[in-house]
């Protein structure tokens, strides 16, 4: 059997991964995956065979694994948070459409997850994840589906915030919030590294989010209008009769 597994390693940290990724791992000859992600996951990949790129080579790396399986090694592909989002499931799924090998998709804690759970309860009510990296989608598009997310009260992921090529979308997707009835006191939670060594969390107001702080490592999450702050945590509420 040709097999080609699909996983989600989670945000990093080794204390979020999963009996099912790391069984996975283990029965994989050929791994693959963005260099740092391999790092993160180096001690249970020590007899392996690595196959990894930079920055940029997603669908490189997704050749590599499918060609790889259809020689007939068990081959796992990598990805940080879930492997299902702005990961390297779909791709992978394209890519193999025309083969006979056998894709698992393996999923691991995404990284907005991991951001809120070190926060409090941000994302109880409905959510929306939005990217801000425009690499593969139109600012155009972007900036309307924050608009849209915005004026219909979701609280709000914000992936890939900002980057030194990017270092105004930040300022940008608030100022569109704000448009949309977002007062300065709007509840924002900003993790950095989420589960991972070189933690940060910040939890303070929309206006009050020291965006120099953030980076492509950072998970911005925006509360909702009924989203309040409590204790040193950010809480949504679900609507039960407490």
């Amino acid at each position: 059997m040709k097999k080609l597994y699909v996983i989600g390693i989670g945000p990093g940290g080794s204390a979020l991964f999963t009996d099912r990724m790391r069984q996975a791992l283990e029965e994989s000859e050929v791994v693959v995956g963005y260099t740092p992600y391999l790092g993160y996951i180096r001690h249970l990949i020590e007899n392996k065979t690595l196959l990894s790129t930079g920055m940029k080579s997603e669908i490189e790396r997704c050749k590599m694994a499918v060609e790889s399986a259809s020689s007939g090694r068990t081959t796992a592909i990598v990805s940080t948070g879930d492997a299902g989002l702005y990961g390297m499931a779909g791709p992978i799924l394209e890519i193999a459409a025309e083969t006979d090998i056998e894709v698992e998709i393996i999923p691991g804690v995404s990284a907005n997850f991991a951001a809120a759970s070190r926060v409090g309860a941000p994302l109880m009510h409905d959510t929306a994840t939005i990217s801000l990296s425009d690499l593969m989608t139109p600012l155009s598009v972007i900036e309307k589906r924050i608009r849209y997310a915005a004026a219909a009260d979701f609280v709000i992921s914000l992936y890939n915030p900002r980057s030194k090529g990017r270092a105004g979308y930040l300022s940008h997707a608030f100022s569109i919030m704000k448009e949309e009835g977002y007062g300065p006191d709007r509840p924002v939670a900003v993790v950095k590294n989420a589960w991972r060594e070189g933690e940060e969390i910040h939890i303070s107001t929309m206006d009050a989010v020291d965006i120099e702080s953030v980076d492509m490592n950072t998970i911005v999450i925006v509360g909702n209008c009924r989203t309040y702050i409590e204790g040193g945590k950010m809480i949504t509420p679900r609507g039960y009769d407490l």
